[in-house]
């Protein structure tokens, strides 16, 4: 068995291609069925966001469960292999454990630091769990990745102050705002009109982080304005006006600053629908949604600026050596987690041959029991037996409490190889 990702993010490749590998919750079951179904793939998950779409798995041979994999990939995305496959990237075994630690402590993130990937990593484990996909050992491993994304938040400083994906945005808008007045600089949004297309949870970090960098008010479009208006109300120090997704093109008309992050699987604004409106200003877009919100066609139309989430990273990259420092605070503790994955996932080797010593005890102590009890004759009440039958078992668990802990006990593979050849030989325990 083996342990392996196979993916690809932000680093490696651009949004139209993600966009296309999206999978979105309410396909996520057929999906993981889809991958479980290949005789290569024991346990599958997937980890599916804006900026990433990796797949873990426990494969019966790496290559081939790789293969399977970027089968599926290629299947689902409708790109050919040859084109999906310069934007994939796969790990290995030590590689992909650090890998998953590294993605849930917010280490790999665009914004570095960002605390969403963790909620995202713990939904990857209760979608595995709820669909079955899941065996022992990923769910060992995602687990041990939660934990650890916690863990590095609680005792370093990574978590201080980070950003996440929706700041970034709202950040760019500023930064944008301030280049067109000829300052290389956050200005702030006090004199935009603004308005954020969608209800959820990228939303309501857009809504924070406008209030925080002096937004005057904002309209809220929904396809449901009850939903709105619940989103609304944890803000009551922001003007939030709740509109229908019907009013859009009478913001697009007005507004200055529009953020869209909704989970429409095609565009809901382009050029078609941009060109025939009455503008008097220059209008901002800035799209966070992954399959885009925003047709690249957009960007096309006189008086309209479009960004994406991969222009982020003209924002990220202004304050990435200082999120880097923080990183490096991390590191260490990382190493220390996926050593202890590892170091367990070392000691399954010696179960088959613990199950075995157990079981050839077991035969010994049922044998040898039944011999007493028959010389003990019919006046040995049911209760004496029970408590000789305790006996028994109490013994033979405290002759094997030494030997087992000793076999999955943290050792180099060639010492517990050894230990297990001379454990087999002294008990004569044959393979099963």
């Amino acid at each position: 068995m083996h342990i392996a990702v196979v993916g690809l993010s932000y680093r490696t490749a651009p949004v139209e291609i993600r966009e296309r590998l999206s999978i979105p919750e309410q396909t996520m079951e057929t999906s993981l069925q889809s991958l479980r179904g290949h005789e290569q793939v024991l346990e599958a998950s997937i980890l599916s966001t804006c900026n990433r779409l990796e797949i873990y798995t426990l494969v019966r041979n790496p290559d081939l469960g790789v293969s399977a994999v970027s089968e599926f990939l290629s299947g689902h995305s409708g790109l050919a292999t040859g084109d999906l496959t310069p934007h994939l990237f796969n790990y290995h075994h030590e590689d992909a454990v650090d890998h998953l630690m590294r993605v849930a402590a917010g280490l790999d993130s665009l914004v570095v630091g960002e605390g969403q990937i963790l909620s995202q990593v713990k939904k990857m484990m209760r979608l595995g769990q709820e669909h079955k996909s899941l065996g022992p050992i990923l769910n060992r491993l995602l687990t041990q990745a939660v934990s650890t994304g916690k863990r590095v938040r609680s005792e370093t400083n990574l978590g201080t102050g980070a950003v996440s994906i929706s700041s970034a945005a709202v950040e760019l808008a500023q930064l944008k705002l301030g280049q067109s007045r000829g300052q290389d600089q956050l200005v702030t949004l006090e004199s935009e009109q603004i308005a954020v297309v969608g209800a959820g949870r990228m939303s309501r970090l857009l809504l924070q982080h406008l209030q925080a960098k002096g937004a005057s008010g904002v309209v809220l479009l929904n396809r449901t304005v009850q939903r709105a208006e619940l989103l609304a109300a944890d803000f009551p120090d922001l003007p939030v006006q709740c509109r229908p997704l019907t009013d859009l093109d009478q913001c697009l008309s007005t507004c200055s600053l529009v953020f869209t992050s909704t989970a429409a699987d095609d565009p809901i604004i382009d050029a078609a629908r941009l060109q025939p409106l009455n503008r008097r200003s220059k209008l901002r877009l800035i799209d966070i949604g992954v399959p885009r919100n925003i047709a690249a066609d957009a960007a096309a139309v006189d008086g309209v600026d479009s960004h994406d989430v991969d222009d982020l990273q003209e924002v990220v990259a202004r304050n990435q050596e200082a999120r880097q420092a923080m990183a490096r605070e991390a590191e260490q503790l990382l190493q220390q987690e996926a050593q202890q994955f590892l170091e367990w996932w070392d000691s399954l080797e010696a179960v088959p041959t613990i199950n075995r010593l157990r079981s050839s005890m077991e035969s010994i102590r049922v044998e040898e029991l039944q011999k007493a009890l028959s010389r003990m004759g019919p006046d040995f009440s049911a209760r004496e037996r029970k408590v000789v039958e305790a006996l028994s078992k109490g013994i033979i668990n405290k002759i094997l409490h030494t030997p087992v802990t000793s076999l999955r006990a943290p050792q180099a593979r060639q010492e517990r190889q050894q230990a297990l050849r001379t454990v087999e030989r002294l008990f004569s325990l044959g393979e099963d």
